[in-house]
This record gives structure tokens, sequence and C-alpha cells, in this order.
């Protein structure tokens, strides 16, 4: 079993921590603080987990932020940024750890040096100085996990803070403050074995601009959207301005009622569709709809590529702006293993919105009433 106990948000830096439920900002999940004076090492360890390949993992400063370091991964490849004074650095080197299993980091700063290893393997060392810091550290040194407590522009190299990603096991500087995390905020289990896809509750959308998105190659060829997984619910919807078109394999779909309510205030556009698993392929084309190769919908008072172009809400996961009472009608529960568009991989992650409760990229490896205990 997995569970993570919280206390007036207070929590205990040993237990299991999701990464992945924090908002799509640059503040970290949780922090904490300790005064360099009860410091007897800058070192902490933890064991790390995850099939993302970019994002936040551990942050750290001093002087209020004045010299500071992160660690992340980029290309899921262990990267450090550090900044201190008038000097920046990036630095990365050692194995891929967005495999899925369970991997020791240990950070631990040696004067000017600072170290990272990985499964008890020396893989990263970074030595800076400059004249205008003093050897002798004063005051306070923060901690946080998730996110940074400075601004991101200070970096020397910009990435994506967003990881979907579990810690577990932590000693951080052999300490045992608590750390900190906001105000009514539960932290959300992890699943105790993972396999890669993007995994939706059942309460969760992700919302993408199709500006965003790869974008028409030719009007014959049109936009391709492969989705490959297993599922039930809502598990697309597009709308623009007029216009809304449903994906689902929800039965309530089948019924009257949730049809009308579906069609409020609506355009032709708007009908619903009865889905399988596994795969499925919805090309948009100038004024069709096609779904695995068959025409869905013709509507020559629509140029569904033109709107894709200036810009359609494209939703994984369930149909926005509907009542309270009506979302669990519309909303997906299951693993979405891909999502291709135009031939490239979509990472939610790049969503302009995401529900924390959708995992990017895990997808529980079995399932859901058998995984927690």
């Amino acid at each position: 079993t997995i569970r993570i106990m919280s206390n007036d948000n207070n929590i205990s830096g040993g237990e299991v921590i999701n990464l992945g439920q924090r908002q799509q900002s640059w503040a970290p999940l949780m922090q904490t603080y300790a005064n360099l004076s009860d410091v007897a090492s800058i070192r902490s360890f933890f064991e790390f987990r995850t099939f993302d390949p970019e994002g936040t993992i551990f942050y750290g400063d001093t002087k209020e932020g004045g010299d500071w370091f992160v660690l992340l991964l980029r290309d899921g490849v262990p990267e450090m940024q550090i900044g201190k004074a008038d000097i920046l650095v990036s630095v990365q080197g050692g194995p891929k750890l967005n495999d899925g299993a369970w991997h020791k980091l240990e950070l631990r700063s040696e004067g000017k040096y600072v170290i990272l290893e990985v499964n008890g393997k020396l893989e990263l060392v970074v030595g800076l100085s400059s004249e205008q810091t003093e050897d002798t550290l004063t005051g306070k040194i923060r901690l946080a996990l998730g996110g940074m407590l400075v601004g991101h522009k200070k970096l020397l190299h910009p990435f994506k803070p967003e990881l979907d990603a579990c810690i577990r096991e932590g000693q951080w500087l052999n300490l045992s403050m608590p750390w900190i995390t906001n105000p009514g905020w539960e932290l959300q289990p992890c699943f105790p074995e993972i396999k890669k896809g993007s995994y939706f509750p059942g309460n969760g959308l992700a919302m993408f601009n199709t500006t965003d998105l790869p974008g028409v190659e030719t009007e014959e060829k049109g936009i391709t959207i492969e989705v490959y997984g297993s599922w039930h619910g809502t598990l697309i919807s597009l709308q623009s301005a007029g216009f809304e078109y449903v994906l689902s394999e929800a039965e309530e779909f089948k019924k009257d009622k949730e049809i009308k309510l579906m069609e409020e205030g609506a355009d032709s556009g708007n009908l619903p569709h009865t889905l399988g698993s596994t795969q499925l392929s919805l090309t948009i084309l100038k004024h069709s709809l096609m779904l695995n190769g068959e025409t869905q919908q013709k509507a020559d008072s629509f140029d569904f590529l033109s709107m894709w172009r200036e810009g359609m809400l494209l939703t994984f996961g369930g149909l926005p702006g509907k009542t309270e009472d009506a979302k669990s009608l519309y909303h997906l529960h299951g693993c979405l293993e891909r999502i291709v568009i135009q031939g490239q991989d979509i990472d939610l992650d790049w969503a302009s919105f995401k529900d924390t409760s959708v995992s990017s990229h895990s997808c529980p490896a079995k399932a859901m009433n058998e995984t927690f205990s």
C-alpha cells in the first residue's frame, strides 16, 4: 500500500511523494528550510521513478535565492543548473532515468563542487567558484520538490517544469524537518506499479489550442489524430464558434436525453459517436470528419482545416463547459498509451490546461480496483 498522510499541510520528507499532481506553474509542490548552522552535511538522497522525459525534480538555494541549483530531467537524462553570484552553469549527463524503474539519487555539496550519484555511481560533478561569493555560508538553506523558488528567467537553459514522477524514502540534509504544502492540499498517492501512457481517472481534462499543435500539411490529407490505449467514456471533443464534435463510447450518449443535453446551444456539427478501444484514428478534412477511415460527418458550412489553423479547442478526457451534474457523463476513464497528431507524439504536459488528476506519462500497471489497498 502506498499512501501519503497530511497533517496541517506538513508532511514527512520520507513519504511517497507524487510530483505529477502539481499545478502547471514553476511553483514547487512543497518546500522546506533549515538553518545552515544546524546542517552538518549538505547531502540529500531519495528514490525516484518516472516515464516522463522532462521536468523539475529537486531545487535548493541559500541567500534567499542568491545562490541556487536545480536538478531536472531533459530527454530523460539528469541535468543540473546552478546560479552563483555572476555565474550560471548547466551540465547534463548520466543514464536515462525515465524508464519507469526506481533509481536512487544522491545530491551533495562538497566545497565548490556539487555532485550527483545515481544508483551508487558518480555521474555528474559540477565545480564553480566566484570571487563575489563567500566561502562561509550563514542563514537558511531552502529546498523544494517539483518546482523552483526563484524566477525561471534565471535559468541558463529553459525547460518545461511539469514532471509526472514519484519520490520515496527521502533523506534531506540528514534532518527531519517537515515539508510544507499549500493549504487544504492533500497529496495524491502514487501507483505501486506503472506502465507508459496518460491516465485519466474519470474526472479530469487536458485541453489544447490547435494553434499549438502540428498543422495542416496538405488539404488532401488533412489532420490525423491517432489514439492507442484502453478507455471508456468521452475521448475527444472539438469545439469552435458554433461547432462541437464529441467522440465517446459512454452508454449515456445513446440515450435521447443526454444527446439533447449535448445539443443545447450547439450547431448541426454536434453529434456523439460510439467508439471502440485499443486504436482510433480521427481524420479532419476540409468539410468532413472521418473516424477509422469512414466518413462520420460532412458539413459544407464548416471549413474544419481553417478552423484548426485559426484555433479550435481540442480536449482529451471529456467535454469542457458542462454543468457539474453533467460532467460525469463526459469524462474519460482509462489509459491512453499514445496520442499522435500528424505523426508526432503529443505530451500532455504541453497542454494549455491539464487537471492535476491526469497523469501525463504513467498509467497503473494493474486495474484500478487492484491498485490501492
